[in-house]
């Protein structure tokens, strides 16, 4: 009888053991990527930021041309104020405050420009990442994949950042789609 229940209760245990593990869940797989990482390292991120920047400067050295173009306008009003008539003055004075009210205009337009550009720019490769990151998610069997800085993510080990890997896949589109191209 002592053996019977000795069986019994090893049966039972086995059972449930390998009932339980039959219905246990996969270890949760978990990756980070940090996009601004992608931004900084991948050739795409620094194609935009190249051209970011050359935009921006481009749009810098045509609003010092004009402001030097004011300034040497006020400088000669100065100069000539005391020779010209009150009419003629008053006149010089309005076209002055009008182009200040243009190169105003004008920075504010380059603003708007180029934070647009910069918008798009970013949203481009945002939209590439995110299929490259689906993909990878499926392939490689991840539960969830968070980006740092926008999910809030405080701290993460470093065995879980997808990043480097991310940014070498993406590198390598890239550089397909750029060969394309040309």
């Amino acid at each position: 009888m002592r053996i019977f229940k000795i069986a019994f209760v090893t049966m039972v245990f086995s059972f449930c053991f390998f009932a339980a593990s039959s219905y246990g869940a996969d270890v949760a797989k978990i990756g980070v990527v940090n996009f601004q990482d992608i931004l900084e390292k991948s050739d795409a991120g620094k194609m935009a930021t190249a051209e970011i920047n050359k935009s921006g400067k481009e749009m810098e050295a045509s609003l010092k041309t004009k402001g030097e173009e004011i300034d040497a306008i006020q400088k000669k009003l100065e100069r000539e104020a005391l020779v010209m008539s009150k009419e003629m003055r008053e006149e010089k004075e309005r076209e002055i405050r009008i182009s200040i009210n243009d190169f105003k205009t004008l920075k504010n337009k380059y603003m708007a420009d180029f934070k647009q550009h910069e918008a798009r720019l970013v949203r481009d490769i945002q939209k590439e990442v995110l299929e490259i990151v689906e993909e990878m998610g499926k392939k490689e069997g991840f539960l969830i994949i968070f980006e740092k800085r926008e999910a809030g993510v405080l701290y993460s080990p470093d065995t879980i950042d997808i990043t480097d890997r991310l940014i070498q896949q993406y590198n390598t589109i890239f550089s397909k789609k750029a060969s394309k191209k040309k």
